[in-house]
């Protein structure tokens, strides 16, 4: 590989990086230039820790002869007994625990493969070996994500020369700016995403940033609390408090997910979400999905709490629909992108009835109008209610199921 095949190997990584390309592109693109200038790259491996509230980091992979899964995410790596062995004996572990930058293995030529992997990658003909890892300052450091991994192996008769290591240090460090680069998107997504909910995260990400910018929209409204979840909570060891809560949080939050609902705000033990669709119809429908979903989680979760002697609940919902402001509010330094104006205020009060009435879900008179006529055969009218802080007194339906609080 002459200098002027290096130059154009980083000005590529550049451009695909500013370009946006996948992690995964960038490792195979930069492998395949390699080998087409010269260096013998045969495999390729690099990962990096990241900021999610499940995944350590995600990994990718290069293989110039077999196809091979491209990327994948790992878990923590002391989870289990097996991947905090699997990790302690690899070498990216010997980098992060010492203080070197690289360590090489001519696996080919007798060096020892004392590192998870080697004896395989000496089976498929794999002559040498390198690892590297490019650390960042604390500056440019965000959560785990404090340092870029990186191995390369050849098949070559004589492994890796002098000249190769030297392209390879020149070259990587490049590459791991790139992949970082990408990487760094992916958490602002992730933290927008996890905070605001999907569809607030892709609007603040398209620039919606700006206080009192906002829309008007119709939207379906969910708010949900559980029930007795004061009494509940007074009665158990705090320790257990917040993994109960976790535990309802995760089938409400998935539920309206999966019936494309947007969760916009946890409120202690409260859920407002909203779901949006061009047809009215189509928004009260995809809330009334989110709710079936729900009752069906629910019977699993409390049949597991139940085995092990732990406190159960109930979910009550309130559903309504109608036009609401949506976008940020708060001061300059401080913002909250959600959903604001009386109807708002009026799905929590239903939603605060339904402990009144003993029912677990209830809708307005506006919500149970816009679903389908099949649909609203199933609902039943529990009387007309006024609620407190909305004007207008109306009739409330639940579904007509018997399905009581308790």
């Amino acid at each position: 590989m002459e200098q002027s095949d290096i130059g154009t190997v980083a000005a590529w990584l550049t451009e695909q990086g500013l370009k946006g390309a996948s992690e995964s592109e960038l490792l195979t693109g930069f492998c395949e230039m390699c080998r087409e200038f010269g260096l013998r790259l045969d495999r390729g491996m690099a990962l990096m820790d990241t900021l999610h509230p499940v995944h350590e980091g995600r990994a990718f992979r290069w293989d110039s002869e077999k196809a091979i899964e491209p990327e994948f995410e790992y878990g923590p790596t002391g989870r289990d007994a097996d991947s905090l062995q699997s990790w302690q004996r690899s070498a990216f572990y010997h980098l992060w625990a010492g203080t070197e930058n690289e360590v090489r293995r001519r696996i080919g030529f007798g060096d020892p493969t004392d590192f998870a992997m080697l004896e395989r990658m000496q089976s498929e003909g794999h002559t040498d070996f390198i690892a590297m890892v490019h650390r960042f300052e604390k500056a440019g450091t965000i959560g785990e994500m404090d340092c870029f991994f990186s191995h390369f192996t050849t098949r070559h008769l004589q492994g890796f020369s002098d000249r190769d290591l030297v392209i390879l240090r020149k070259l990587v460090p490049v590459l791991a700016l790139a992949i970082k680069c990408i990487a760094l998107g992916r958490i602002a997504r992730t933290i927008a995403e996890v905070y605001l909910g999907e569809d607030a995260a892709r609007q603040v990400l398209e620039g919606k940033i700006s206080r009192g910018k906002s829309e008007r929209i119709s939207a379906a409204l969910w708010f949900s609390d559980l029930l007795n979840y004061t009494k509940i909570s007074d009665s158990v060891p705090p320790e257990d408090i917040l993994p109960m809560l976790n535990a309802y949080s995760d089938v409400i939050i998935s539920a309206v997910h999966e019936a494309g609902g947007n969760v916009l705000k946890l409120i202690g033990d409260g859920v407002l979400a909203i779901f949006k669709s061009e047809a009215a119809s189509d928004a009260c429908c995809a809330a009334l999905r989110a709710e079936r979903l729900l009752r069906e989680k629910l019977i699993v979760l409390n049949e597991e709490r139940a085995r092990d002697d732990r406190p159960t609940t109930d979910v009550y919902i309130g559903l309504h629909i109608g036009d609401v402001f949506y976008g940020n509010i708060g001061s300059q330094e401080r913002l909250d992108f959600t959903v604001i104006g009386p109807a708002v205020n009026e799905v929590s009060r239903i939603a605060s009835l339904c402990r009144s009435v003993d029912f677990n879900v209830l809708m307005s008179s506006d919500f149970a109008a816009s679903i389908p006529d099949e649909d609203r055969e199933t609902l039943a009218c529990i009387g007309r209610y006024a609620l407190r802080g909305v004007q207008r007194a109306q009739d409330l339906y639940t579904i007509d199921s018997g399905r009581m609080l308790g």
